[in-house]
């Protein structure tokens, strides 16, 4: 009977030393195993939503693209700006109070998340009016009111037209590649909602109608809130 080239020294080899290919085996396979990467979510720099996993060792990841600066005001009329976001993480979307389509949904949807943080400081919702010259602050608090949008939670932002179209399209991709083509002239409508992260940068794209989406963000939220 043929036998393998490990059994073939055994056999020549007294008892108490056969233990030790064992041994060795036992260790080089321990320092070959690689223990499984921690579970993150990509990076998307552009309107074309690439996923993109970018390590902090890398140099690409000094110049992620991130949320532009802006200023406006909530229903409370309170100024909000990026920097009242910071350390934060939030998922914003884009809305009008008047909205008979789509914008009810994404309410109703997005009162899921809230409820699903009350409890947690660190978890935002931002929904920027794409009608600001109707939706002014009064009316975004009778609006807030009537859907029982807690103030703390969820901020509703209205202010200069051209800011908040520039930042749907050109900063938060709103409106993916189309929206790069389209100024403050053609109107902002879309059922995007925006994972962001503490730091400003879009880590997830969903639908703000679909109830599916609405677990995949909260997920989301979970393994962002490890980094």
């Amino acid at each position: 009977m043929v036998l393998s080239a490990g059994l073939i020294v055994c056999r020549f080899i007294k008892n108490k030393v056969v233990l030790i290919p064992a041994v060795l085996c036992l260790l080089f396979s321990c320092s070959n195993h690689k223990q499984p990467e921690k579970e993150t979510l990509p990076f998307y720099t552009s309107a074309a939503f690439d996923a993109e996993w970018i390590n902090e060792s890398d140099p690409a990841y000094a110049s992620i693209h991130t949320i532009d600066t802006f200023s406006l005001r909530n229903q409370l009329g309170h100024i909000i700006t990026k920097d009242s976001l910071n350390g934060k993480i939030y998922v914003a979307n884009f809305f009008f109070t008047t909205c008979p389509g789509i914008c009810p949904k994404m309410v109703s949807n997005l009162k899921v998340l809230q409820d699903s943080f009350a409890n947690n400081d660190r978890i935002k919702l931002v929904s920027f009016s794409v009608m600001p010259w109707v939706d002014t602050v009064a009316r975004l608090k009778v609006y807030a009111d009537n859907n029982k949008i807690n103030p703390s939670k969820w901020l509703l932002l209205t202010g200069n037209k051209d800011r908040i179209y520039t930042l749907g399209r050109q900063s938060y991709f709103a409106e993916k590649t189309l929206g790069l083509r389209k100024d403050s002239s053609e109107f902002l409508h879309t059922e995007s909602m925006l994972l962001i992260d503490t730091k400003g940068r879009i880590r997830g794209i969903y639908n703000a109608t679909q109830k599916t989406d609405i677990e995949r963000v909260r997920d989301d939220v979970a393994v962002l809130m490890k980094e």
